[in-house]
C-alpha cells in the first residue's frame, strides 16, 4: 500500500477507538503492574488477560493501515501518564 492508498482508507472514528483502546492497554498495564508488586494473582491475572485482548484488536487495526500506529502509540502515552501521576 503506498501512502495515498493510507490516507484514503484512514478512518477518524477507528483512530479515535484505537487511541482509546490503548489509553486503556497502558493504563491497565500500569495496574498490572501494581498487582503483581502487591502479589494479588487474581487481579494481575484479570487485567493481563484483558489487556491482551485489547492488544490484539489494536494489532488487527494498524496491520490494516500503519497511520493507525499514530492514534496506538498517543493513547499508549495517555494511559501510562495519567495513571502514574495519579499514583505519584
Amino acid at each position: 500500500m503506498d501512502i495515498n492508498e493510507l490516507v484514503q482508507t484512514f478512518n477518524p472514528l477507528t483512530a479515535l477507538l484505537v487511541f482509546v483502546a490503548y489509553l486503556v492497554v497502558d493504563a491497565m498495564y500500569a495496574y498490572y503492574t501494581i498487582a503483581v508488586m502487591d502479589k494479588r494473582p487474581v487481579r494481575a491475572a484479570t487485567v493481563g488477560s484483558l489487556m491482551h485482548f485489547l492488544i490484539a484488536l489494536g494489532v488487527l487495526s494498524y496491520v490494516q493501515n500503519y497511520l493507525y500506529i499514530i492514534p496506538l502509540a498517543l493513547g499508549s502515552w495517555v494511559g501510562t501518564f495519567l495513571v502514574v501521576r495519579r499514583f505519584k
